[in-house]
């Protein structure tokens, strides 16, 4: 299966995406929030290789046939915390990081940019967070 890099940012008051470059030509769309910009992401490059058949442009067969998946690519922390923030709280992702809860406020409103260590220290308490969750049984 194919992956298909979805470069995702914070723009204003939306999430804007596009797609990497195993997709031949541009394919860009723009999103209120996170969930909605994942299925932009599907429905417009379906979308994107009917045009491209329609044109007579070579398709590759995994794209034509669906055989792929998205991987997202987020590019600033901003895009990171509001991505996730209507899952996973900054007082949550403050102790599993063990970053301030208020200066990870302030990376999620784009008033200061984290070091690659900060950044870093987000997404392993982020990954904490799924690992901790993951372990849940119920029963």
């Amino acid at each position: 299966m194919e992956k298909i890099i979805v470069n995702v940012a914070w723009c204003d008051k939306n999430f804007g995406g596009s797609l990497g470059s195993n997709v031949p030509g541009a394919v860009v769309f723009t999103a209120p929030t996170f969930e909605a910009l994942q299925k932009e992401a599907k429905d417009s490059l379906e979308f994107h290789v009917e045009g491209l058949v329609e044109n007579g442009e070579d398709v590759p067969e995994w794209l034509k046939n669906g055989d792929y998946e998205f991987v997202y690519n987020y590019l600033d922390a901003t895009t990171l915390l509001k991505a996730y923030s209507p899952y996973v709280s900054l007082a949550a992702i403050s102790r599993a990081s063990g970053i301030n809860q208020s200066l990870l406020s302030h990376y999620v409103n784009g008033l200061k940019k984290p070091r690659e260590q900060q950044r870093k220290r987000i997404v392993d308490g982020l990954h904490k967070i799924g690992s901790d969750l993951q372990s849940v049984m119920c029963g």
